[in-house]
């Protein structure tokens, strides 16, 4: 646990610049915050405690300003910066060392049950205010830019631009 909790302030150091010593992340940051909250939620979940993994899970939210469903799935090295307005869903899979700001939705475009949410692959950055909505997968090493809407898969080390329409 004390391993997870270094490697998270750790990410934050290296993937902000405002962020000073590990005692500020500690203290200060939402997006670490509603990542620990996520870890104790998802735990719960996994043992079939899922009213009470719920009821943390939105006290957390009304903390941070951060959702994230206790049954998403996220990798290692995971940062939200800022984070507030950020909703993951709860069919939503995130890859490793994968960088979110805020107002970001993950989410669906469905009421089916199943798979509904995005598939996020390793190293990808999702700019503000972008919606990944659908079961849609992003490669390794996607740059989605501030306001975009992504609803179609895309390959890997590809930059998505809200100016290239990609939203259809």
């Amino acid at each position: 646990m004390f391993k997870v909790i270094s490697q998270d302030l750790e990410t934050a150091l290296l993937k902000d610049p405002a962020a000073r010593n590990k005692l500020e992340v500690f203290l200060t940051y939402p997006g670490v915050h509603a990542l620990w909250g996520y870890r104790i939620c998802h735990w719960l979940w996994n043992r079939k405690l899922k009213l009470i993994s719920r009821i943390y899970s939105n006290w957390i939210r009304s903390i941070t300003g951060i959702e994230i469903h206790p049954a998403a799935k996220i990798g290692k090295r995971f940062f939200i910066d800022h984070g507030m307005g950020v909703v993951i869903g709860e069919t939503t899979v995130i890859g490793d060392d994968v960088m979110i700001y805020h107002d970001v939705t993950l989410g669906a475009r469905t009421f089916e049950n199943g798979k509904r949410h995005p598939t996020i692959g390793n190293r990808v950055v999702i700019g503000a205010g972008a919606r990944v909505l659908g079961d849609v997968k992003i490669g390794d090493g996607v740059r989605i830019s501030a306001n975009s809407v992504v609803v179609k898969d895309v390959s890997p080390q590809s930059d998505i631009d809200a100016s290239e329409q990609f939203a259809i």
